[in-house]
């Protein structure tokens, strides 16, 4: 299982870092960053109802979430190419290219905490899970707060 993860996690981001080049037109950029946020919240949201007692905690299931979250957290970022603040349906604020340092910023301290994340699933204590889920949780925030409208 961890090879076949590994495997499609070095394809996925084979693929993604020349992704800016493939974007035809704006809304492919969007529909990518979209999809891949939407991917995101969905493991993330998994984590999170374990660590808020929503749903039963199963350490496996955690850690596998955390895993696919680690890595996709990586993936939605090469869609916020320039163009494509306009066009489709975005939510993305105008700041993400006028701030576009500090949004970088907000993405790399994301996936930090989302990698210690990734690393306190796979103790299987629900304490250090618990814990990274909200510091990671608390940069996802800061962000839509900050580059994403309601």
């Amino acid at each position: 299982m961890k090879i076949r993860l590994l495997s499609l996690a070095a394809i996925g981001l084979a693929c993604a870092l020349p992704a800016a080049a493939q974007f035809a037109k704006p809304e492919d950029a969007i529909k990518y960053r979209q999809s891949g946020m939407s991917l995101m919240a969905t493991h993330f949201g998994r984590i999170g109802a374990m660590a808020t007692g929503k749903a039963p905690f199963d350490a496996k299931a955690a850690a596998d979430n955390a895993e696919v979250v680690a890595f996709v957290s990586r993936l939605p970022f090469a869609g916020f190419v320039e163009g494509s603040d306009k066009g489709g349906n975005t939510k993305a604020k105008p700041a993400i290219w006028t701030e576009n340092d500090k949004f970088k910023a907000g993405a790399s301290k994301m996936q930090e905490e989302v990698a210690k994340l990734n690393t306190a699933a796979k103790t299987g204590n629900l304490d250090q899970i618990k814990a990274a889920f909200g510091e990671a949780a608390k940069t996802c925030k800061a962000c839509h707060d900050d580059y994403r409208e309601k």
